[in-house]
Order: structure tokens, then C-alpha cells, then sequence
């Protein structure tokens, strides 16, 4: 680290002089600097200052009184800042670089907007359209507090109203809630400046609130912003709508039977996105969604966490859409990539300071073999990963061991991998663990509920197999254990599964291997059966009706806090089956065909003019709470479904 000092800054500044307030451009990049070492004194006295570039050096903040009343241009990339607020002391900043702040996320990206009135240009790209969020966001969150303080003062007297205007701001910060928890932070930072303003004015912005500037717009993130779209195939592009077209322009999509007991909320269409458009073409509606997972709860372990933010894959693109607005939040592309599948995990990572922090990073894979770690948050790549020969299928996370990480692939291999956590640079050496061989393309993976470390299921192109993936055996590459087969016969093996979950700790639904049929069957009474056999017939608990297409790759999934299975179909529908009356029988499996508890018929929403009458549903999922239902389909689709209040 070369420590500040007057002789520096004449040597790095410009134009040269020999007088500190004559400087108009600095340049104090790739100096290690620490925080401590932007010496106020000294900086301060530059008076004419108007560009600095405080790029890769260790900042973890930046001091609040620099003293630089001119500056226009500001560089701090690469560098370990985690708050934004100090830059308010810049009002005439115009440019702003933000870039490789890992431990910066879009909350901080969203008050920028706020916090620097003249900004025109962020990380190189025109603020305007962060701008647009940040105001629509700023807009709701004005209307609910200002909603709040009417209930909050209703029911005071005049008395108890003096006193109480200390305690609304508080009250608001902890009750006025809007947007996905990866805005979380900006949200409440509005909310708490929104209501000191409020309770300064005496109410008097509250009745302003009520009074509409005309139609609101929404605006999309990064990207334009979905349009209600529905046949063929996702691209690129989420376009601008009104809130009344958010929800399918058509009449709400019929329903045949409701969901029972605490579930008996009826869902209803909210939006359909067209964000993996080619070439942001609004005419793509061939791009086909193949995979989503919904993002872990920020407070995981507390009672009732849950998550509202989904990332989806298809195309070139990944994205990650907060379901209840309908924004994008994020949009990864790669052009001639086609993305086949994305995973979550929830790492620790330690800061060259000792600092802990919590990141979700999404891995994403598809043709080209390759899986990237996406850290969402801060909007880059830091990890890629080169293993397969071929286009990779699927992957998942380890649910026990957060950096375990499977991958499947169309060269017939399944690799186990330890991503690790990122170096202090924040990329990714992965290690390779294991290799699990198969006989066929292997289309779903599965670590089994009971014992994730020990067993691994695999819904293939040739049936369902399972691996011994132990970690403390001596062979690190291995060939499948069991196949498990769906019925007796000649013809019981070598059918494709092309779905697979489990529905609770014991219970297991697959697809695939019976035309029509989801079945659920018992992971402890198969395996409790098998002995020494290298094929096992599962134990089966029931039969699902579910499309009589001959079609095949439509993926189901499970909710097991509600006990549900989800899977789309050919036609555009969600079929939806309550499993735990099933589950609770003590009697023998019944014979016939139970029918599914809700299928949500395709709400045909308008696309370019035209009405989408129908479309095939790759697949459907729900978050844990079952809330937001999000299914992506082959037409270029993204349709998020929510559950209303019983």
C-alpha cells in the first residue's frame, strides 16, 4: 500500500499543478487503499476536484465528509463496499461506478437513485430505468404508509396523538411491507424516510397520497418488462404494462375442484412474463423454459420464512423475478447458451476483514457443459465450472452440505462437486468428488430425503436409478447400485422417468414410466425389500391421474410443507394433487386412478393482438408456503399464479 501524500496526488492528478485546488481529475486506483487511508485533510483540499477513480483498492467504506463539493465522476469498483449512503454527500455526481462490490445487492442500486438526484449514468449504463423502479417502488410504499397512518391515528385521541407520532415511524418500518426481500433493505429505508416526512408535515403528505398523478406504470427491471404473453417460447424481453394487464387480460382461468383444508384459497393468474425473448424480440414466442427454483428465504429458520423471488431458465437467459410485482430483478445472458436447469445454495463467506456474510448463489447450466455461479446480489459471474462433454441436463444442491453441488449430463455421467466458497478475489475453485456412470441420459436428480448423503436418485432416459454417493468410500467412481421398476413383467425396466421428488421424508412421486400416471410409492419399504437384487419393484402408495399425453420432459414438483405434487401438461394446465388423505390411508393402496385435487386450466392471456389459446407447461413450481405457483412453459412464458387469502 503506497500511503497518500501531498507528492502523490500532484503525480496521479490532473491537469498538472502545483497547487492541490487547481486538480480536476485523480487517479488513485490499484493502491490497496484501506478506508482509514483516505487522509480527510488532505482530500478536502482539493476544492476543484470534479473526477476521482477509487478503483480496486480494500475500501469498505467510503468516509462521509470527503469534502468534494465539485465532483461529477466517481470509479470505486472492485472494492469491499457494503453501504452506499455516504455517496449523498455528492449531489452533483453524474457517473457513478459500482462494479465488483460483491457485498453490494439492487437495494443499494435503488437508493443511489434517491441519494444522488443529477446520477446519469451507474456501472457504465443509463440510470434511467433504475430510476423508473425505484419510483414505482417509492409511489406503492408512499400510498401503504400513508394508509397505515390513517389506521394508526384512528382510534387516538388528541392527546394521545401528540404522543404517539414518535412511535409511527416504527411502527411503519415494521408493518408497511412491499416487493421481494432481496429489496428488503430499500424498502425499509423508505418506508422509515417516507414516514419521518410524514409525521414532520403533521399528515398533511398522507391526503396528498390519495390524490392519483394519473396511471401508474410498471416498469420492468433491467429489461423492459414482461408482456402477458403465452404460446411457444421465452426470449428476451420483459415489456412495460399497466397494473391492470399484470393479471391475464382474459377472463381468470377456469378451475376444475379446489384445494381443501388451509389451502383452500383460490389461486389466481398475477403475471405473464416474456423475459427470455431473443434479441428482446415481443414477437418471440418460440423460446422454450425448461427449469425454475424459487430463491432461499433470506431469514431462513424463522418461523414462517419463505420466498417470493423465482429464477427461471430458457434460452440464452436466466432471470430472477420477484413474484408479487412481477419485476425482473436480474437478467444473466449468454449468448448461444441454452439453459437447462438452475439451483440454489445459501453460502458463508468471510470477508479479508473477518466479516461473515450470507450469499445465495444461483448455479445455472445447459449445452455448452458448463455450470456458472451467479451471485445475484452484486449481478456477476464468479465461478464456471468444466466437466461434461456434453450439454448438462440438470443439477441440484446438496440439502445437508451447502457446496455439494450434482450435475447430469447428456455424456451419461452424473458428477458430484465441491464448489467451495469464493477466494478473496470472489471466484470459485471447484473439486471433483465423485463420478456416477449411467446407462442412459439421465433427466432428474434426487438426493433421497432420508439419507441425502448416502443415496442419490436419478430419473433417467432408461428408468429410475440410485447411487451410493458415501464420501468416505475408497471408489470415486461408481456405477449405479439399484434400478427401481414401476410394474412386474418383461417390460418393467428401461422406461423413462422423466419426473422425480420426494413428498415428504418416506414418500417418493415419479413420472414416466406409466402413460397418464404420477406414482407415489415408499422409499423405506422399496429399499427395506431389496436385499442383494440389482432391480427392485417399488412399493407402491398410489396412482395419480394425470394427462393422457404420450408426450414426455414435462417436469412435476412437490411442496411437501403442504403436501402437494404439481406437474403441467401438454394443454397449458397445472394439475394439482393434495396427497396427505392419500398418505394418511392406513388401508392398501386403492387400484384406481386418484384424480387430481385442482387443475388450473391455461388463463389464455394476449400476445402481439392475439389470444394464446393454449401451451405446453414444461414446468410447475411453488414456493414453500405455497403462496406464488410459478410454471414456464414452451412458448416463450413465464406465468406466476397467487394464492389468495382463505
Amino acid at each position: 500500500m503506497v500511503p497518500l501524500s501531498t507528492r502523490l496526488l500532484f503525480q496521479r492528478g490532473r491537469p498538472k499543478s502545483d497547487r492541490l485546488g487547481k486538480i480536476r481529475s485523480l487517479d488513485l486506483s490499484g493502491l490497496n487503499l484501506l478506508s482509514e487511508d483516505l487522509d480527510l485533510n488532505l482530500l478536502g483540499r482539493l476544492k476543484q476536484l470534479q473526477e476521482l477513480d477509487l478503483s480496486d483498492n480494500q475500501l469498505e467504506t467510503l468516509p462521509a465528509d470527503l469534502g468534494l463539493p465539485h465532483l461529477h465522476v466517481l470509479h470505486c469498483a472492485n472494492n469491499q463496499l457494503s453501504d452506499v449512503t455516504p455517496l449523498c454527500q455528492f449531489p452533483q455526481l453524474e457517473e457513478l461506478s459500482l462494479q465488483g462490490n460483491p457485498f453490494l445487492t439492487v437495494s443499494d442500486s435503488l437508493k443511489i437513485t434517491f441519494l444522488l438526484p443529477e446520477l446519469r449514468k451507474f456501472n457504465g449504463k443509463d440510470v434511467s430505468t433504475i430510476r423508473s423502479k425505484a419510483e414505482n417502488l417509492n409511489r406503492e410504499l408512499t400510498t401503504r404508509v400513508a394508509t397505515h397512518w390513517r389506521k394508526f391515528m384512528a382510534a387516538l385521541s388528541p392527546e394521545e396523538k401528540a404522543k404517539a407520532q414518535a412511535n409511527f415511524v416504527k411502527s411503519a418500518v415494521r408493518n408497511v411491507r412491499y416487493g421481494p426481500m432481496s429489496l428488503s433493505e430499500f424498502t425499509q429505508w423508505r418506508v422509515q424516510m417516507i414516514s419521518e416526512e410524514l409525521v414532520a408535515s403533521g399528515g398533511t403528505h398522507a391526503r396528498e397520497a390519495d390524490m392519483p398523478e394519473g396511471p401508474h406504470k410498471a416498469t420492468a427491471t433491467q429489461e423492459p418488462r414482461a408482456r402477458p404473453v403465452a404460446l411457444r417460447r421465452p426470449g428476451d424481453i420483459p415489456l412495460s404494462l399497466s397494473p391492470q394487464k399484470r393479471v391475464c387480460t382474459s377472463p381468470l382461468a377456469p378451475v376444475e375442484g379446489s384445494l381443501v383444508g388451509s389451502d383452500s384459497s383460490q389461486l389466481e393468474p398475477l403475471h405473464f412474463l416474456q423475459c427470455h425473448s431473443k434479441n428482446n424480440s415481443p414477437s418471440d414466442l418460440r423460446t422454450q423454459l425448461w427449469a425454475c427454483a424459487f430463491e432461499p428465504a433470506w431469514d431462513e429458520g424463522q418461523a414462517g420464512a419463505t420466498s417470493q423471488t423465482v429464477a427461471t431458465c430458457g434460452g440464452e437467459a436466466v432471470c430472477v423475478i420477484d413474484c408479487q410485482t412481477g419485476i425482473v430483478l436480474h437478467k444473466y445472458k449468454v449468448p448461444g447458451e441454452e439453459f437447462f436447469s438452475v439451483a440454489w445454495t445459501t453460502l458463508t463467506v468471510v470477508t479479508q476483514t473477518g466479516h461473515k456474510k450470507r450469499w445465495n448463489v444461483l448455479a445455472a447450466a445447459g449445452l455448452r457443459g458448463l455450470v456458472r455461479l451467479l451471485h445475484v446480489q452484486a449481478g456477476f459471474c464468479c465461478g464456471l465450472i468444466r466437466g461434461h462433454k456434453k450439454a448438462i441436463a440438470t443439477l441440484c444442491f446438496s440439502p445437508t452440505h451447502e457446496t455439494h453441488l450434482f450435475t447430469a449430463s447428456y455424456d451419461k455421467r452424473i458428477i458430484l462437486w465441491d464448489i467451495g466458497t469464493p477466494n478473496q478475489d470472489y471466484e470459485f475453485q471447484a473439486s471433483h468428488l465423485l463420478t456416477l456412470d449411467t446407462t442412459s441420459t439421465p433427466l432428474r436428480l434426487c438426493p433421497v430425503a432420508p439419507c441425502p448423503d448416502t443415496y442419490l436418485l436419478a430419473g433417467c432416459e432408461g428408468g429410475c436409478c440410485c447411487w451410493d454417493v458415501r464420501l468416505d468410500q475408497p471408489q470415486k467412481r461408481r456405477v449405479c447400485e439399484v434400478e427401481f421398476v414401476f410394474s412386474e413383467g418383461s417390460e418393467a425396466s428401461g422406461q423413462r422417468v422423466d419426473g422425480l421428488a420426494f413428498v415428504n421424508e418416506d414418500v417418493v412421486a415419479s413420472k414416466g414410466s406409466s402413460l397418464g400416471t404420477i406414482c407415489l410409492w415408499s422409499w423405506s419399504q422399496t429399499w427395506q425389500g431389496r436385499g442383494s437384487q440389482p432391480t427392485v419393484a417399488v412399493v407402491v402408495l398410489a396412482r395419480l391421474q394425470w394427462s393422457p399425453t404420450i408426450l414426455a420432459y414435462f417436469s412435476l414438483s412437490t411442496c411437501p410443507d403442504k403436501g402437494l405434487v404439481l406437474c403441467g401438461d401438454e394443454q397449458g394446465s397445472v394439475w394439482i394433487y393434495d396427497v396427505r388423505p392419500l398418505l394418511a390411508q392406513r388401508s392398501p393402496p386403492q387400484a384406481a386412478l386418484q384424480a387430481p385435487t385442482q387443475i388450473l386450466k391455461w388463463p389464455q392471456p394476449q400476445a402481439l393482438g392475439q389470444t394464446v389459446t393454449k401451451t405446453m407447461v414444461n414446468t410447475v413450481v411453488a414456493n414453500p408456503t405455497f403462496t406464488y405457483l410459478t410454471a414456464l412453459t414452451d412458448s416463450n412464458i413465464v406465468a406466476i399464479w397467487r394464492r389468495g387469502e382463505p
